[in-house]
């Protein structure tokens, strides 16, 4: 019994001790597991990045260098630069970079980049593999981005999404980039912003829309028309319309005193009209032209139709009915004609346009290149002296000629279906022509003109109407023989010039006198082929008068070269006057189309002053 005391004595001294010190330890452990991890700091006092060490190899320092660790939970550490853990929670550090982590959530950093700081109430996730990744949010981010830099700031849900350019979100709405290989840039203070552009800021396929088409009036009081950041038309304080192509070329039409038109086709020459009577007591208009120093008349017979009249062009003489079946019918042999244009300015220059055929089975087909080529050189002539003149007066010896505008190269674009189409309109005017020479003539005496109230007299009352020639069922084709503005499909203003070629679709006018037509053939910079726009039927007719004085002119240089040059030999050449075409020249158009031309230059002059002077957007829809 005395052995047994002291035993028993010693073991209850062994378990107090124990229970003395165990009891303390778990308390220790469970008040360590239950302390709730330290606040994050407000995105605007976020930890700045540690330094590493210059001092010490391991001891503990409170804000020196080196490695300070104070954690009570699990710490594993693999980091070649100086880390500092300052958290409850379980952190995993595995950085090339200078990390600080002060988060109450858990934060996982695998960074290759240089410096990741990260202040957030959320879970965050940062694997990125460029140079700074700065994410200060209190909602979810994620970030994934191989570009340079990448900064989310804001107060709403924010996903930046695969990046290659520099991509900078700031909004307090939700928003969403989604972008591309540009710089994308969305900030917006409410609402959802969705950007997905693969060349800057801007989301479109076609640029920027073009500014619609305006008119400015200046204090000269001359009008202009600005389409396509280009000046189409001009109405001068004295009541000229000027019409400008895209190629330089200009057209100024005013009206004459006592009735009539007076049209400058460009400084080489233009055209005035005064009307008369004919013998057969209908209205015509006689038009005389100055060209060169030249005048050369003709007639113009007047028809009505729906309120007004048309005017189509009539022979000053016609040739003997063989002669036109000469030209109508297929020669005998193909004919190898030299035109003697290899060295022409005008021809090299529209050979993306215009190709003679080879040889001639007809002289159909040799009067479609006489009309084709008289319509370029006109047109050529008409733009190089616009703009040399436009370069003299800017001192710019290099304005004189857009060279873009014409070269070869590829296929020409008045194809051989466009070409066949001109041809079949030569051979119905030759053969309404032959007709027209066979039918009763009135008594060969020249009818004087007249002023324009005689020729509007009651004569004209209930006349019968007349279908003009230019929406005539029998003709469709047309060869622009004048500068022309149209309006395009767009909204803007497209140029039509002399040697264009237009189909008509169309047979009833609208009710600005107008009637849609087809492009089917242009060259650069006017009206794409294939597009529709509406043409004046005064247009129209005057483009059919130009077509058939081409066609008289192309007649007589046959008859004038039968039998020589290749051409085979005609039968009868000779002519006999036509009296209602014959109209004397009217030699006061010299004089007025100087002083028109003179307006149109101040009018065009005080214009380009204005548009320089003004600023951008300036004008009158």
């Amino acid at each position: 019994m005395k052995l047994t005391r002291p035993c028993t004595t010693i073991a209850a001294r062994w378990l107090l001790i124990l229970s003395l010190i165990t009891v303390p330890s778990l308390a220790w452990g469970q008040k360590n597991k239950s302390a709730p991890a330290p606040k994050a700091a407000p995105a605007a006092h976020a930890a700045p990045a540690s330094h590493p060490s210059g001092g010490s190899a391991g001891g503990a320092h409170a804000g020196g260098g080196g490695a300070t660790t104070a954690n009570r939970g699990g710490t594993t550490t693999a980091n070649k630069g100086a880390t500092t853990t300052a958290n409850k929670g379980a952190t995993t550090t595995a950085n090339k970079g200078t990390t600080t982590t002060a988060n109450k959530g858990t934060t996982t950093t695998a960074n290759k980049g240089t410096t990741t700081t990260t202040a957030n109430k959320g879970a965050t996730t940062t694997a990125n593999k460029g140079t700074t990744t700065t994410t200060a949010n209190k909602g979810a981010t994620t970030t994934a981005g191989k570009g340079a830099t990448t900064t989310t700031a804001g107060k709403g849900a924010t996903t930046t999404t695969a990046g290659k350019g520099t991509t900078t979100t700031a909004s307090k709405g939700a928003t969403t980039t989604a972008g591309g290989k540009g710089t994308t840039a969305a900030g917006g203070k409410a609402g959802a912003t969705n950007t997905a552009g693969k060349g800057g800021a801007a989301a479109g396929k076609g640029g920027a829309a073009k500014a619609p088409a305006k008119t400015v009036t200046t204090k000269s009081g001359n009008t202009a028309r600005v389409s396509g950041g280009r000046v189409t038309s001009i109405k001068t304080a004295h009541g000229a319309t000027i019409t400008r192509g895209a190629h330089g070329a200009t057209r100024v039409e005013s009206r004459r005193p006592g009735g009539g038109r007076l049209v400058n086709t460009g400084r080489h020459g233009g055209y005035g009209e005064r009307g008369y009577r004919g013998r057969d007591g209908h209205r015509y208009m006689g038009r005389t032209y100055y060209r060169g120093g030249h005048y050369y008349a003709y007639g113009y017979r007047g028809g009505y139709y729906h309120g007004g009249y048309y005017y189509g062009y009539v022979p000053a003489y016609y040739y003997g009915p063989a002669f036109y079946g000469w030209a109508y019918n297929p020669w005998a042999a193909p004919v190898v004609y030299s035109w003697g244009w290899g060295g022409a300015p005008w021809f090299g220059y529209y050979g993306y346009y215009f190709n003679p055929y080879p040889a001639y089975a007809t002289a159909a087909l040799w009067m479609t290149d006489y009309v084709i080529s008289q319509n370029l050189q006109a047109a050529y002539e008409a733009q190089a002296a616009a703009n040399a003149n436009a370069a003299a007066a800017q001192g710019d010896a290099g304005a004189q000629q857009d060279a873009s505008n014409g070269g070869g190269g590829g296929g020409v674009a008045l194809t051989p279906e466009v070409k066949q189409a001109i041809a079949d309109e030569v051979k119905a005017q030759l053969a309404a022509e032959q007709a027209a020479a066979q039918a009763p003539q009135p008594a060969a005496a020249a009818a004087a003109p007249a002023p324009a109230a005689a020729a509007d007299t009651s004569a004209d009352a209930n006349q019968p109407e007349e279908v003009p020639a230019a929406l005539d069922p029998n003709h469709r084709t047309f060869i622009v023989s004048d500068v022309l503005n149209e309006t395009g499909p767009d909204g803007q203003d497209c140029s039509l010039s002399a040697g264009d070629v237009v189909t008509r679709i169309d047979d009833t006018p609208d009710a600005n006198k107008s009637v849609k037509v087809l492009v089917s053939a242009s060259q650069k910079s006017d009206c794409a082929s294939g597009t529709q726009v509406a043409v004046a039927v005064d247009d129209l007719q005057e483009m059919h008068n130009h077509f058939r004085e081409q066609l008289d002119s192309g007649l007589k240089t046959l008859a004038d070269n039968q039998g020589k040059n290749g051409l085979p030999a005609a039968p009868d050449t000779k002519t006999k006057p036509n009296p209602d075409g014959q109209v004397k020249p009217d030699t006061s158009v010299k004089g007025e189309l100087e002083a028109q031309q003179a307006d149109a230059d101040k009018a065009q002059a005080d214009v380009q002053s204005d548009q320089a002077a003004a600023p951008s957007g300036q004008g009158n829809d």
